[in-house]
């Protein structure tokens, strides 16, 4: 027969009491990987009067932010994000895509180059080709493919993912979410590699240019995550935010199209602070740095939560670190920054 020791009450408070700890610890350990997960900060550099990488990079270390979109490969942010366990998520330029889609041999050397030579740096990421469309777009899958094998090659794809940034336009009938589907023939077959590779799609998601677009329909409060209850239901689920229903019907095109495992990442997301005199005034409408900051800060809240066809973290990235002078189109683009060039905020926000 077993011979169990009986617990005293004192050792039992103890070991309740170190329970209690534990428990608390994984708790906001938890927290704490939802919020590293859930938000990052594109780091553009169309500017000439941005800091150095190294500055930027500790600007990022100094607000908790544990994610960096750059959009093409940058020594000098290398070498400043080596050791600092930042999530890198890189994109191989639109450019640079016709020549690897053509020629394993040069993807295999862009991955050497660019990925395989920076010991130390955090990749995650490796996005093929930002917003294409037309005959361009049609680069993106044999380059992603070719990305992906030189990774696997290597022995890294188990640690580095391959995917592409589409801008939302590739959905059409996006009102309901649920009647989503793809608008551009190119999207079925990379869709289809991503959920053969179990790669996630990368899509811009900005309420604000929706908003800025089509006043008649979208009010203010529900772009800005402000609205006090559902602005409508679709099936089982209500929406409160265009945000949402913007992400939820690109769910919902991938479950059209098959590929409804794709997870989803919003690799683009903001609301800039000015809108200047752009070309289309109209685009102008809304930016401004309160409504900017009320969006943003909104954004970091929400998503850690996903939406309602999807709930559960939705990794975003935030557009973007710094105002980029240097910009083309529209005034209105050079207004997204976070911080200033002396690194203090535009406004503040709070990334934890």
């Amino acid at each position: 027969m077993m011979n169990f020791k009986k617990q005293n009450k004192s050792s039992m408070a103890k070991g309740n009491a170190f329970s209690l700890v534990a428990f608390a610890f994984f708790v906001l350990l938890a927290a704490n990987l939802t919020r590293v997960k859930s938000i990052g900060v594109c780091y553009g550099m169309i500017g000439d009067n941005l800091p150095s990488p190294s500055d930027v990079v500790r600007l990022y270390q100094s607000n908790g932010i544990r994610a960096m979109r750059i959009y093409f490969p940058d020594q000098a942010t290398f070498d400043a994000l080596k050791g600092t366990g930042i999530d890198l998520a890189m994109d191989v330029p639109n450019n640079v895509l016709p020549s690897l889609a053509n020629d394993a041999s040069a993807a295999a050397n862009w991955v050497q180059n660019n990925i395989l030579a920076h010991d130390g740096v955090s990749f995650k990421y490796i996005v093929v080709g930002n917003e294409l469309f037309g005959d361009a777009a049609n680069n993106i899958l044999p380059a992603m493919s070719k990305i992906w094998d030189a990774l696997c090659s290597a022995g890294r794809c188990n640690q580095i993912q391959v995917s592409t940034a589409v801008s939302f336009a590739v959905v059409k009938n996006s009102y309901p979410p649920s009647k989503g589907e793809f608008s551009e023939s190119f999207m079925f077959p990379i869709v289809n590699f991503l959920k053969n590779t179990r790669n996630p799609l990368m899509v811009s998601i900005y309420p604000y240019f929706s908003y800025a677009q089509n006043q008649a329909q979208i009010s203010l409060d529900y772009a800005l995550f402000t609205s006090p209850g559902p602005k409508f239901s679709d099936g089982p689920y209500q929406y409160q935010n265009l945000f949402d229903a913007m992400v939820d019907s690109v769910y919902s095109a991938l479950e059209k199209a098959g590929a409804n495992a794709v997870s989803l990442i919003a690799v683009e997301s903001g609301w800039p602070g000015s809108g200047g005199n752009p070309v289309g005034a109209s685009l102008a409408v809304g930016a401004i740095l309160s409504n900017a900051q009320t969006y943003n800060q909104n954004l970091i809240n929400h998503v850690r939560n996903g939406t309602p066809k999807r709930p559960g973290n939705l990794e975003t990235y935030i557009f973007a670190m710094f105002n980029e002078n240097k910009k083309e189109g529209d005034e209105v683009e050079r207004h997204f920054g976070l911080f200033n060039p002396n690194l203090s905020p535009i406004y503040p926000l709070n990334f934890n």
